[in-house]
């Protein structure tokens, strides 16, 4: 808001349906964004714009072996991935773009294999302006 970022913990990051709720309380203009890193295989990425929900998945083939990443897809409208399926990211690339974070370097960010969750989370942290409020809620 204003131009700042506001930065919180989640209480509970398996609980999509609450993040989503606690996200359409706390949005403002730019709406409200949840950034989930699980173990150290993927994340999760859903931003409440009005009523509108976007949704981004780094590697739909985790929904595989993970429930979060499998209910994730049902929210999301997504297919379940085969056994077969190449791991790639799924949903909307553009979540970010209205930002300044484009498909391409999201998508190019997904694919750096040098990368746990976590790291890719606080790139786009960076890259979106609040990577300082994350790295000091997360030394907090």
């Amino acid at each position: 808001e204003d131009g700042r970022w506001t930065v919180a913990r989640l209480p509970d990051p398996d609980d999509l349906t609450h993040i989503i709720d606690r996200l359409k309380k706390q949005q403002t203009n730019g709406g409200a964004v949840a950034l989930i890193a699980i173990d150290d295989e993927f994340f999760l990425a859903i931003r409440v714009l009005g009523t509108h929900v976007k949704f981004f998945i780094s590697d739909v083939t985790c929904a595989i072996d993970y429930e979060v990443a499998a209910e994730f897809l049902e929210l999301a409208d997504l297919d379940q991935p085969e056994e077969d399926d190449e791991p790639l990211p799924a949903g909307d690339l553009d979540i970010f773009s209205d930002l300044g974070m484009h498909s391409m370097e999201l998508s190019t960010l997904c694919d750096d294999a040098d990368l746990f969750p976590d790291e890719q989370i606080e790139a786009i942290a960076n890259r979106l302006g609040f990577g300082d409020a994350l790295t000091e809620l997360l030394e907090s």
